[in-house]
């Protein structure tokens, strides 16, 4: 008999992007929240940005939901584990409901996320302009896909609660069971290459409430809850307890604050099912490294944070001389950009950072790179032995120039958009720093391995060390 799982769900779909799903997303929690309910929220794709404001939504974690990074049985499982002890789960959309890693199919897409889960859809919808159109709108999702269930609209941008009557008059089937006012005072600020992170400092949780209190008035939050509580029990192969923490064997530095935030929830929780207790700390403000046996450095803004990460040069030398005593450091996307030579920034500033990887980041006015890749490493490394293979994705603004030639690339990778074949990022000793965001549920050995590695590593007699990196620590610019 397969375990289930029958918690009250909601898929928040959006009819293209830019409609505001995570308004009303953030804003749904802070109103289910407001009625005693336990929220368990999470976020179709890849995206590292909007589980931030779910975050501060609900004050717990939001976890990704990726159909074609994770697969269905590990979207399952994650959504299993991560529901344990809520009322109600509430999962926002990519994109429009239907869009995903392909023109002519569900893959990577809510749609498919949606059935995995056999969940009720919430579509939103921007409505400003329409009246009886939205008839034709919901009708159309409606019949697109029968075997999925859109339960009702949400009509945002409107202009008047006249507006939203009007709307509920046009479309019975699906019905329009609230939406949300085209209030320009409430908006979130503008964000950093048109994206920002729900950082406390930056963003009131005012904000956050302001938004419950208008989906409380505007929305039948009643309806809301009945149409969720119509979810079917969910099968799954997977244990539904959360991941067991082990007892530790190795200690990995997770770098985290303004500069370095962009991690699956996924991830940090396979590395500590492994055996790995994991400390965080901040490159921006920590004097010190902490006593760890491995270091992940994810992706964030480091060259939002450039003068700041430059200034502190105390820890730019532990990280280098940690990586040239044979460390294991993973590093992705703003972590490979920490660990270069230099970071130029727009302004055309350069800014010093950790020098473990003789190369210099030049950031740029146009998206670099997109998409989805396939990857597998190219030499034996704190991953395993070579050819260990994974998916994940890319979205950078920046590039890399002043790579030497001697340096070994650390991955062989395949883009999903046009199959272009490319090799990515660098091997150092036990260094593996790329462009590349891996979801290691797509191959879950890889946790593991960091972990084994790090034990290794932690292992070691005093004194010892591997051969240093091709490039030390220096305080000169270059």
């Amino acid at each position: 008999m397969r375990p289930e799982t029958g918690i009250p769900r909601l898929v928040v779909a959006g009819a293209s992007s830019g409609v505001g799903k995570t308004t009303f997303t953030v804003g749904l929690v802070r109103a289910l929240r407001s009625r005693g309910l336990k929220v368990a929220v999470f976020k179709c794709g890849p995206d590292y940005l909007d589980p931030t404001y779910h975050a501060r939504a609900a004050g717990v974690p939001s976890h990704n939901l990726d159909g074609w990074m994770m697969g269905r049985d590990a979207v399952i499982a994650t959504f299993a584990r991560a529901s344990v002890g809520a009322d109600i789960a509430i999962i926002e959309g990519v994109m429009g409901l239907f869009d995903g890693a392909s023109a002519t199919d569900q893959s990577g897409s809510t749609a498919e996320i949606a059935k995995w889960l056999d969940a009720p859809v919430l579509l939103v919808v921007d409505a400003s302009g329409m009246a009886r159109s939205i008839a034709a709108v919901g009708r159309g999702f409606a019949e697109f896909d029968p075997e999925l269930h859109v339960a009702a609209l949400i009509c945002n941008r409107l202009g008047s609660k006249g507006h939203l009557q009007l709307l509920r008059e046009a479309s019975a089937r699906p019905p329009v069971i609230g939406g949300l006012p085209n209030e320009v005072s409430a908006g979130f600020p503008e964000r950093h290459l048109g994206l920002r992170t729900a950082d406390e400092h930056a963003i009131d949780d005012a904000l956050f409430q302001r938004w419950g209190e208008l989906v409380g008035q505007w929305c039948d939050l009643d309806g809301i809850i009945s149409f969720a509580a119509k979810a079917g029990p969910l099968r799954t192969d997977a244990p539904v307890a959360p991941l067991s923490l082990r007892e530790s064997k190795c200690a990995i530095g997770v770098a985290h604050d303004e500069a370095f935030h962009f991690y699956y929830e996924d991830n940090l929780a396979r590395l500590e099912n492994a055996g790995a207790r994991l400390i965080r700390f901040s490159p921006l403000r920590d004097a010190r490294l902490p006593a760890v046996d491995g270091l992940y450095l994810g992706g964030g803004y480091p060259e939002a944070h450039a003068a700041e990460l430059e200034r502190n040069a105390a820890m730019r030398r532990q990280i280098a001389e940690f990586a040239a005593r044979g460390g294991v450091v993973y590093a992705e996307c703003g972590g490979l950009m920490y660990l270069c030579s230099e970071l130029q920034t727009l302004d055309g500033m350069r800014y010093r950072m950790c020098g473990v990887i003789p190369a210099r980041t030049i950031m740029c006015e146009r998206l670099q790179a997109l998409g989805y890749v396939e990857a597998r490493t190219l030499h034996d490394s704190i991953f395993g032995p070579a050819g260990a293979g994974f998916r994940g994705h890319q979205f950078r603004y920046s590039r890399l120039e002043s790579v030497p030639s001697g340096i070994m690339p650390a991955l062989a990778i395949r883009r999903r958009r046009d199959g272009a074949a490319l090799e990515e990022g660098f091997s150092l000793n036990n260094v593996i720093a790329s462009y590349v965001h891996a979801h290691w549920a797509s191959n879950p050995a890889m946790a593991q391995a960091m972990t084994e590695a790090c034990v290794r590593a932690g292992e070691k007699p005093t004194g010892e060390s591997a051969a240093r990196p091709q490039a030390a620590f220096k305080e000169e610019k270059q």
